[in-house]
């Protein structure tokens, strides 16, 4: 979860620092964090649309030049041709509804996060599709699990 951490430092969303990553067999296979698409100028040179709009957090997705941290792991794994399939993320913010649906097609069968998010829907697919979700506490840069089994954890 520290280098999720790490990672979520490099974000340029002015809202929310997001990191993640996905492993699997103790290996780092990609890393993501929330900004603009290659290429795109980034809210932090053009100022956020969702605070201009006075978007709440969690809805209107759509409404954002932002790409989440999950899909960037996720797009970074498809773009470098590695397999997902059976993969663990660690995320420093439970996904969205969005990002949970692409997590469930990439194969994903684990999630570690540390803080939630508004949306009941992401939780409620995760578990349907039995992705185990753990979420872990900070205690001085020491992470805790506190896992809830399939799809448990708190929001």
């Amino acid at each position: 979860m520290g280098i999720a951490c790490l990672v979520a430092k490099r974000s340029t969303c002015l809202r929310r620092f997001v990191g993640a990553v996905v492993v699997k067999d103790k290996r780092i296979l990609t890393t993501g964090y929330n900004g603009a698409p290659s290429g795109i100028r980034h809210c932090l040179e053009v100022g956020c649309l969702r605070e201009q709009m006075k978007i709440a957090s969690g809805e209107r997705h759509e409404l954002c030049r932002g790409i989440h941290a999950e899909q960037n792991a996720i797009i970074q794994a498809a773009f470098h041709g590695v397999s997902i399939k059976g993969a663990t993320l660690f995320c420093t913010t439970m996904p969205c509804s969005i990002c949970a649906k692409m997590i469930i097609n990439a194969g994903i069968k684990k999630i570690y996060y540390l803080t939630g998010y508004a949306d009941a829907l992401a939780q409620d697919m995760l578990r349907e599709a039995s992705v185990e979700i753990i979420k872990m506490e900070d205690i001085d840069g020491n992470f805790t699990a506190d896992s809830h089994g399939s799809a448990g954890g708190d929001l």
